[in-house]
């Protein structure tokens, strides 16, 4: 029966070939879509899921309900690790990850730049990375071990087996040699934690002075809980130990009169699961991905679904007026309901099989342009997850069922005499047909209007002041080969005389994300006159001022001729002047009594990161001691051209065991919002794919209605209709649907748009024109693609459409 079945299935298709294709098509371009945006989902959605007992491990992070904004914060002190031990001695492991810049390494006179974590022993009893050489137990129990990453291994040893080798970590006079004792699997794409290379903490630099000191924090805290205690009972208990170790946290906020969050607390000591950590900006370093935003790709993915499956039920609904007297007949020889019902699903099912297929072979070949356009890092391999295929084959199962159930469905309930008399399309279109118009111009809408305020908030973010003249400035990272000191002043030397230079200076924080792809921020507390205030600090060096073209507004830039402005000198921004309360605060000092700072200069308030980012006062310094990251030309706009190119040369000069990863400061700015930028990307793609395939269902729903309404017509032009009076006749009703589609789409674009803005410190208005807009587009293109049935309609010769079948 089954291969009867399938016989009469391909026939049918085969001979109806151009819906066939029209459904394929549909479906296979709405499985490709999908398919990338799950896949993006699912990466996301399975961060962190290889470690074994994931759903015990935690990462711990500090809450404070402060009056003026709440904060959360991943980081503790170096003290909190052994304070947590002995508290707490019956959780299975604790590990404090202390998570350093890329440092350079060498071992048998090769050097590479790689990331060095410091952490405990217990961090590979916390988490699962697969050891390749070692022992779990015993290979960071000493200090002085390293375990380094399999990729590290073949970058400094090639394929002789690294244990019991000599490695040297550091530069500048800041060297010291580590022996071997692992060698680990490298790290998965999907992991939270990321490393080349794991040492104990007690050998990173600044250890011995920062081990019994409270108010520096610099590191992540990972527990592991036993199965028998609950994360909320850690957390009861956590509250003591917080008054123990944070009472001057506490004693701070009461000072600002803060009042206990919901579950009473003014400071407190928090969990949050591991499977959390990817989508937490806030606590993470890497600046994981918001949950909401996969949330949207799984919406989208769902829409564009829903779309393809509404066009499929159009079509077949379309077919089976076709089909009317093959099921009337089949029917009257005596076909039951039933078997009628499995006919005709099997051809639904087929068609999405083969939409599925073209789908996938779809997304395999366009997988690398996905990649390359959305700078996204999907694999093949993850689509052969058993996982994923689960998934797959639930989504195409769903779609099987719906899409392909409700017309077979209709089709096997026809009345046998009135298909056979010919009066089954006598009937007006029902709530269902109404409905599916409906959903695909609503859903259609809604991410019009989303893509449309998702791009208006990108172009807000790009053209909002940054404070500071990103212009015909190239930033140069300058790495760990070198002495960043050193080379900034050979390139000033080397440059001084020429023309097209206008300025260099260093500082140890880039501005916006330049080809080393690193960020990182130093935030500074002190107290001014019993008011605690906190900074963003900026090391920077001689002529950065005059290299981002910033004003002073009121004292001095730092100037060589002062010795005393390269330690104990400090400018600020005009918002730490406010939050000071002093009218003229040059001169002012800062700090307690035996490590004060004087105020030289303000200046406006400017960018050091993201718009999209709530910005912080600024506390710019000079400092010998700390090293000088990136270098900042700003060159002539005349010799704009060739700049890069010569840069590049004079850098293989001055510094020709670094390499040279220049770029324009204004690109390291808009790569600021690159995130933005890809999600108002993927909701274009899907908002144009969408209407697209809401175009196609709803020209078929068109030739079905119109086909219900021929005699219809051919009365009325009998009557002396006109062809105008029959086209506005026949487009009113899709106006009306269009109309009831917005009144859907536009709120529920609002909502979630707004939402979504609420995340960003500055962010555009959403202005009731946008939803105008797309409302005119919409009935346009509605008119447009039913127009033609209807003006064909409309020009039938009416002798034609009064005669019987």
């Amino acid at each position: 029966m089954l291969r009867n079945y399938l016989k009469i299935a391909l026939r049918s298709l085969w001979k109806n070939r151009g819906y066939t294709a029209i459904n394929l098509v549909g479906l296979g371009v709405a499985f490709c879509i999908s398919v990338f945006l799950l896949l993006t989902a699912y990466v996301h959605l399975t961060y962190d899921s290889f470690h074994e007992d994931g759903d015990r491990i935690f990462q711990l992070y500090l809450a404070a309900n402060d009056p003026e904004r709440p904060t959360k914060s991943g980081t503790f002190p170096l003290p909190m690790g052994p304070a947590l031990t002995a508290d707490f001695p019956e959780l299975d492991a604790t590990a404090r990850v202390q998570i350093g810049r890329k440092t350079l390494v060498e071992a048998n006179g090769k050097y590479v730049d790689k990331l060095i974590n410091y952490t405990d022993p217990g961090f590979l009893k916390l988490f699962s990375f697969p050891l390749l050489s070692g022992n779990r137990d015993v290979v960071l129990r000493e200090l002085g071990s390293v375990v380094i990453s399999e990729n590290m291994a073949h970058d400094l040893f090639g394929g002789v087996n690294p244990v019991g080798k000599r490695l040297r970590l550091g530069s500048d006079g800041a060297q010291r040699d580590f022996i071997v004792t692992g060698v680990l699997a490298d790290v998965p794409d999907n992991s939270s934690v990321r490393f080349d290379a794991l040492v104990r903490i007690e050998d990173a630099p600044g250890y011995a002075a920062g081990k019994t000191k409270w108010e520096d924090r610099s590191l992540q805290v990972f527990l592991k809980v036993p199965p028998q205690l609950s994360q909320s009972t850690l957390e009861t208990r956590l509250k003591a130990f917080t008054q123990k170790y944070f009472q001057t946290d506490i004693d701070e906020l009461k000072k600002k009169k803060a009042q206990p969050d919901a579950k009473g607390d003014l400071f407190a000591v928090r969990l949050q699961a591991l499977a959390n950590v990817h989508f937490n900006r806030e606590m993470s370093d890497n600046k994981g991905t918001p949950v909401a935003v996969i949330y949207v790709l799984m919406g989208m993915a769902f829409f564009i679904l829903s779309i393809a499956s509404i066009n499929f039920i159009n079509l077949s609904i379309a077919r089976s007026f076709t089909r009317a007297r093959e099921v009337g007949v089949r029917k009257s020889l005596g076909a039951l309901k039933g078997s009628l019902f499995l006919q005709i699903w099997s051809e639904s099912g087929l068609v999405c099989l083969l939409g599925f297929v073209l789908g996938a072979v779809l997304a395999n070949g366009l997988l690398p342009a996905f990649n390359a356009q959305f700078g996204a890092k999907l694999k093949l391999a993850t689509m052969l997850q058993p996982g994923f295929i689960g998934m797959s084959l639930a989504v195409v199962g769903l779609v099987t069922l719906v899409a392909g159930g409700y017309p077979a469905w209709q089709m096997a309930r026809f009345n046998t005499i009135e298909v056979l008399k010919g009066k089954l399309t006598t009937q007006r279109p029902g709530a269902m047909r109404n409905a599916l118009i409906v959903t695909q111009f609503a859903l259609s809408c809604l991410l019009a209007c989303c893509t449309i305020i998702a791009f208006q908030q990108v172009g807000y973010l790009r053209s909002s002041p940054l404070g500071f003249d990103k212009e015909q400035v190239i930033s140069i990272p300058v790495g760990n080969q070198v002495d960043g000191r050193q080379v900034l002043n050979r390139l000033r030397n080397r440059l001084a005389n020429d023309p097209t230079v206008l300025a260099v200076t260093g500082t140890g924080i880039n501005l916006g994300r330049g080809k080393d792809r690193v960020s990182s921020r130093s935030t500074i507390g002190f107290t001014h006159k019993g008011k605690p205030l906190s900074t963003d600090g900026l090391l920077i060096d001689y002529d950065y001022l005059k290299t981002l073209n910033i004003k002073i507004l009121a004292g001095r830039d730092f100037n060589r001729a002062y010795a005393a402005d390269s330690s104990r000198r400090i400018i600020v921004t005009q918002s730490l002047a406010r939050q000071m309360g002093v009218a003229n605060p040059v001169g002012t000092l800062l700090g307690d009594d035996t490590d004060k700072l004087q105020i030289i200069g303000v200046v406006p308030d400017f960018r050091l990161y993201s718009v999209a980012e709530r910005a912080n006062p600024i506390m710019l310094y000079l400092s010998n001691n700390e090293p000088i990251r990136y270098v900042f030309v700003r060159v002539a706009p005349q010799s704009l051209a060739g700049a890069m190119e010569k840069l590049k040369k004079t850098w293989a000069e001055v510094a020709p065991q670094a390499e040279f990863m220049g770029s324009f400061l204004d690109e390291n700015v808009d790569a600021w919002y690159q995130d933005e930028e890809q999600l108002s990307q993927v909701l274009s793609l899907a908002a144009g794919i969408a209407i697209v395939l809401s175009c196609i269902g709803l020209f078929a729903i068109a030739l079905l209605m119109i086909e219900q309404r021929t005699k219809e017509i051919g009365v009325r032009k009998v009557l002396g209709a006109s062809i105008p009076g029959l086209v506005l006749l026949l487009s009113r009703d899709f106006v009306k649907l269009v109309l009831i589609a917005l009144a859907i789409a536009v709120p529920l674009a609002w909502f979630g748009m707004d939402s979504w803005l609420a995340n960003y410190a500055h962010r555009v208005v959403i202005s009731p024109w946008v939803f105008v807009g797309v409302g005119l587009s919409a009935m346009l293109i509605a008119l447009l693609t039913v127009s033609f049935h209807s003006i064909k309609a409309a020009l039938m010769d009416p002798v034609k459409s009064l005669r019987s079948d």
